[in-house]
């Protein structure tokens, strides 16, 4: 059974449309049509139902859906256990938004040059939401997030790459007032307090006595970082990873207290059968933060 007939298949279900399908497999719709009728003549028995531009699985589609995910993830296994000399196969990667933008580019480059055989998939999500991909099997083998304000399962490791101490962001140019009492006299722009990043601001803000005067609440810090470069408030984050070079005018000031902050790391299960694969992209990912590193030490004897 070609595997490209039971991707396609799980990717029309999951997105409901052929056409997206297509576009996410970058083939053809007519391609992406193919295929499942391909898959569709083999079993013997029609998987999927259209409705206008949607489709939707048949009651023996859906009853294939959770059997084709297990044999794709079987199918990915075979290539990487067979490779007894440099590791190669797929990799499934979760990140966060920010390290999407911030991180993930100099490490994919560095990948790029050192495990050209390694296919890199990447997912976006919370760090919540990836945590609990992670936990479930759901097609992730590793995952670049915050650390949760928990333990993590013994089971599962986890690599810190950067610690984000929370700073107060503000338009440029750098206010000479003190950073609390900025926060407790500017518009205020709040990460969601739903996200893990939210409860650590919320908790600093609690200890430090502060009730700002909210004005928005968000779950993105790049958004909320373009309102700030737009003079609708200052906000509360943690000094995140940004693309180079930033286009917005910000001033980003140190608290007081420097023990909250966001650790951003790498989280994969021990007994992953494409443990090899997760190694090798943590070695670069620890190299990446070396450059990384080394660039803010030249710069800043500039």
């Amino acid at each position: 059974m070609d595997t490209r007939y039971v991707e396609t298949f799980l990717v029309a279900v999951d997105n409901g449309s052929i056409a997206e399908a297509a576009r996410r497999l970058n083939v053809t719709p007519a391609a992406a049509a193919k295929r499942i009728r391909a898959l569709e003549s083999e079993v013997g028995a029609v998987l999927v139902r259209r409705s206008g531009r949607t489709i939707k699985p048949t009651e023996a589609g859906a009853a294939l859906i959770e059997r084709a995910r297990r044999f794709l993830s079987e199918a990915r296994d075979f290539k990487s256990i067979a490779a007894t000399d440099r590791p190669s196969g797929q990799l499934h990667l979760g990140a966060f938004q920010s390290a999407l933008t911030g991180l993930l580019p100099d490490i994919l480059a560095l990948m790029e040059k050192a495990y050209p055989q390694i296919d890199v998939r990447i997912a976006r999500g919370t760090s919540a939401q990836l945590y609990r991909r992670l936990l479930d099997g759901d097609d992730l083998d590793a995952a670049i997030m915050a650390r949760p304000p928990f333990a993590v399962p013994k089971s599962y490791d986890w690599r810190l790459l950067r610690e984000e101490p929370l700073i107060v962001l503000t338009r440029a140019p750098r206010s000479s007032r003190k950073p609390h009492t900025i926060l407790a006299s500017e518009p205020f722009i709040r990460l969601d307090r739903g996200s893990w990043e939210g409860r650590l601001i919320d908790g600093y803000l609690r200890k430090a006595g502060i009730r700002p005067r909210e004005r928005f609440e968000i779950d993105s810090i790049e958004a909320i970082a373009v309102m700030v470069d737009r003079g609708l408030g200052v906000s509360l984050l943690p000094d995140w990873a940004r693309a180079s070079p930033e286009s917005l005018s910000l001033a980003r000031i140190p608290l007081p207290d420097r023990s909250f902050a966001r650790r951003v790391g790498l989280i994969w299960p021990r007994a992953s059968l494409r443990l090899r694969l997760v190694q090798a992209f943590l070695e670069q990912a620890m190299a990446a933060q070396a450059q990384q590193r080394e660039r803010s030490r030249e710069k800043a004897h500039r």
